[in-house]
């Protein structure tokens, strides 16, 4: 973890740009070796080749966790159905979505091309003789007759639109039906592979006879369904052979807040004796910058936004942030140390107000709701870590935590350090302020005295700068309020408390 400094450095995705993102320094290649020892030598090439960064960095913050404590890895195995799994992603794998419908998309216009070939289709060739062009409705404009820009755009409505009437290839269809419907008879796995097998020769002949180029459907990756949201909890439950419940939460800017409320539940309830929680958040891609651009939520002046003073925009970042929570008595009983701080109490809240501005009460229920199920006053906490995404919502929300919490509350934000993940956030600024406590010390932030925001200083004044400070003594909190009006607040105190 950085004691100083900030992690975030110049974004290439659009090429010379404005933005600043926070790009992990990440290689599935340094787990190669865990792997390799619990694995068929075939399991790191799978997770290599078809695994999105979503999830190879829960892969790696996972086996990292393990670390902690040795042992651990076969207590969770142990436990069988009372080691659960919640690690979720927030936008999903973007990356590995992007590429893919690239793909397709190339394949796709490669394929319409060429069924809007005259060669390939009678009724263009009808139509440009003259024979057959004037019962023909809607037809788009020629190409070559829109402007150079827009071309691309009119080559596809052209392509498509032949495509459809290409009796060239519904008999191309009606073959390939044929083919398809070769089903599996006698003994299934061996019928099976020759199945598959005639299929391919079939096909490989049918594409020569029509010098057709592969089907969209062909060109298709199946890695997007290896990298959906629940993917990476799916992949740390096979990793680590832990057999009980395992989902992916999502909650926004809030989602580590909430698997964690979910994680302290089933606890609790004694549904499980411990939990694998987290969330993971590939790296910053143009779709990410550019949709947070374009709600006027991100800086895009080449310098650091830092929570608090400007209230310009937050930084896109990606990574991983995983935890192991369990039932104290039972995992002390066998000889594992807790990390840290100990969680007391989430509270969780809706604004069901607006999309993206939070609200007084939403974020003040949620506060309220955490210290109500700790059983402690608000005159109890010392320390505060802001959700704080160097926006105008800012403001609000120093205020609005002001109107409960004492003036000699220490207020952090960290987002001018690691970025904003939209899922992983909470669980990096969560890490820093448990770790800040074991070690005697609250990190320092970006922040600079004089860079304070005046109206925000008319609220409150006490706040972490660039200096590292002691740590708080009792307990402290920690907000998150993600898209959507979803709020969290986790309580903490030492364990020694």
């Amino acid at each position: 973890m950085a004691l100083r400094g900030s992690w975030l450095t110049p974004f290439d995705g659009f090429g010379p740009s404005n933005f600043l993102v926070g790009m992990p320094e990440f290689q599935l290649a340094d787990y190669k070796s865990w792997i390799d020892a619990r694995f068929p030598p075939t399991r790191f090439p799978q997770l290599e080749k078809k695994m999105g960064t979503a999830v190879q960095y829960a892969v790696g913050a996972f086996i990292q966790s393990l670390q902690q404590n040795p042992g651990i890895e076969e207590e969770l195995r142990s436990l069988k159905t009372q080691a659960h799994v919640y690690l979720g992603t927030g936008l999903g794998d973007l990356p590995v979505l992007h590429n893919i419908s690239l793909d397709y998309h190339r394949s796709w216009r490669k394929w319409i091309r060429h069924w809007a070939d005259p060669k390939n289709n009678a009724a263009l060739r009808s139509f440009l003789s003259g024979t057959d062009s004037q019962s023909v409705l809607g037809v788009p404009p020629l190409p070559e007759t829109v402007a150079l820009y827009d071309r691309d755009q009119a080559e596809e409505a052209w392509w498509n639109f032949w495509t459809h009437r290409s009796v060239e290839l519904q008999e191309y269809l009606k073959e390939l039906q044929v083919i398809e419907g070769l089903s599996v008879e006698g003994e299934v796995e061996t019928a099976k592979l020759a199945v598959i097998k005639e299929k391919r020769k079939l096909n490989a002949r049918l594409q020569k006879k029509w010098n057709a180029p592969e089907p969209p459907w062909n060109e298709v990756s199946a890695n997007l369904l290896w990298n959906i949201p629940n993917t990476p909890s799916a992949q740390v439950s096979m990793l680590g052979h832990i057999t009980g419940m395992t989902f992916a939460p999502v909650a926004a800017c809030s989602s580590f807040g909430y698997a964690l409320k979910l994680a302290m539940n089933s606890i609790t309830l004694g549904d499980a004796k411990a939990v694998v929680v987290g969330m993971s958040d590939p790296p910053p891609h143009p779709l990410t910058v550019g949709a947070f651009y374009q709600a006027r939520v991100l800086s895009a002046d080449g310098h650091v936004s830092k929570p608090l003073t400007g209230l310009r925009g937050t930084h896109i970042a990606g990574g991983a942030a995983v935890w192991i929570v369990g039932d104290y008595k039972y995992m002390t009983e066998k000889g594992f140390k807790p990390l840290g701080m100990e969680p007391i109490a989430v509270g969780v809240s809706a604004d069901a107000n607006h999309i993206i501005t939070p609200s007084k009460e939403g974020s003040q229920t949620a506060i309220m709701d955490a210290l109500n199920l700790a059983g402690i006053s608000a005159e109890s906490v010392s320390g505060w870590d802001l959700h704080a995404t160097a926006t105008p919502g800012d403001f609000r929300e120093v205020q609005n935590a002001r109107e409960i919490l004492r003036p000699e509350t220490l207020f952090t934000a960290r987002k001018g350090t690691f970025g904003h993940g939209m899922s992983v956030s909470g669980g990096w600024e969560l890490t820093a302020q448990y770790l800040g406590v074991k070690n005697g010390t609250t990190y320092p932030t970006e922040l600079q005295r004089s860079e304070l925001n005046p109206k925000i200083r008319e609220y409150h004044d006490n706040f972490v700068f660039d200096q590292s400070c002691p740590a708080t003594t009792g307990v402290v909190g920690k907000m998150s309020m993600g898209i959507g009006g979803i709020n969290v607040c986790i309580l903490s105190r030492p364990w020694n408390a």
